[in-house]
């Protein structure tokens, strides 16, 4: 998430009114998770495990709840609780806004758009030409919509991601200031929702094409021209390349990556990255032809084991 202008470390000391280390000048464009971090931003760190992580990202700002060396062309800022302080952050540059109207004043629809009754569309949203946008959907702030977009009933594009930190007292929850971005021809089933990124884009590329039902997390980015059938569920910060292919029921961890052209079978479980270009099945998922032999393997178990007895 870029901020509406460049501000100074002081200026961000000031907001959060925490010490920093680094010029009074020193600039910051912005904040972002630590995956899609680039120069200029602000990355935040409450964990020793992580520090380094952090500190060698390409954040040139680390919010971080220790005083520990900083990286030349670095800055820190020192807090007692950085999650905390992320969210103030978000919270200042990106505030909740309150919309009185089903299409807000400041959406942008374009030419030959048709939004059927019943529809929400928030804040700042854009939706580009030609696009059909069936009753009931709702697209919160700040959504990018392409040309040539199909949105079925029921669908959700920009709810808030699901990130919580255990506290004592109860689970904190991490405030979204992202969006969704939904490219040329693509096509949204019937009672999907697609959460919004922390700070960056949920991205769905030109011409992918997604069933009912579908569930895609926070900071996730699907492929060009990909197929996923209804019941996918897929977390936050998965990475699925182009023309990739997803049948019914399919469940993804998150921070994995999909190869291009992989194709998964229904009711697989994806645990880790998978390599392009082959066909997976099971949980968890492996190439389905050895899958098979070993499902095949099994079912002779009981036959051994009375030859055996």
């Amino acid at each position: 998430m870029k901020f509406p202008q460049k501000h100074t470390l002081k200026q961000i000391a000031t907001i959060l009114n925490c010490n920093y280390v680094g010029k009074d000048d020193f600039p910051v464009m912005g904040m972002n998770e630590i995956h899609v971090v680039e120069p200029g931003d602000i990355v935040f760190v409450d964990h020793p495990k992580y520090y380094d992580k952090a500190l060698q990202s390409a954040a040139t700002v680390v919010l971080i709840n220790k005083e520990v060396d900083c990286p030349e062309g670095k800055a820190l800022l020192i807090s007692t609780d950085p999650f905390r302080d992320f969210n103030t952050l978000t919270d200042f540059f990106r505030p909740f806004q309150k919309t009185t109207s089903s299409i807000s004043a400041s959406a942008k629809i374009g030419e030959g758009t048709i939004v059927q009754p019943g529809t929400f569309i928030g804040n700042n949203v854009v939706v580009g030409k030609n696009c059909l946008i069936h009753s009931n959907v709702s697209i919160y702030d700040n959504c990018i919509i392409g040309d040539n977009v199909t949105i079925h009933a029921g669908t959700v594009l920009g709810a808030d991601a699901f990130y919580y930190k255990n506290r004592p007292e109860g689970f904190d929850k991490l405030l979204s200031g992202g969006r969704v971005v939904v490219e040329n021809n693509v096509d949204l089933g019937a009672l999907c929702t697609i959460d919004k990124g922390v700070t960056g884009d949920t991205l769905i590329k030109e011409g992918s094409k997604i069933d009912n039902q579908v569930h895609v997390g926070h900071d996730t980015v699907i492929g060009k021209k990909c197929l996923i059938a209804s019941q996918v569920g897929i977390a936050g910060c998965v990475i699925i390349e182009d023309e990739v292919t997803i049948w019914g029921q399919v469940g993804i961890a998150s921070a994995i990556t999909i190869g291009t052209k992989a194709v998964l079978l229904a009711q697989s479980g994806v645990s880790k990255s998978l390599a392009p270009h082959k066909t997976y099945f099971g949980y968890p998922a492996e190439e389905a032809r050895r899958k098979y032999k070993e499902l095949a393997s099994i079912r002779q178990i009981p036959s051994i084991i009375e030859k055996l007895g």
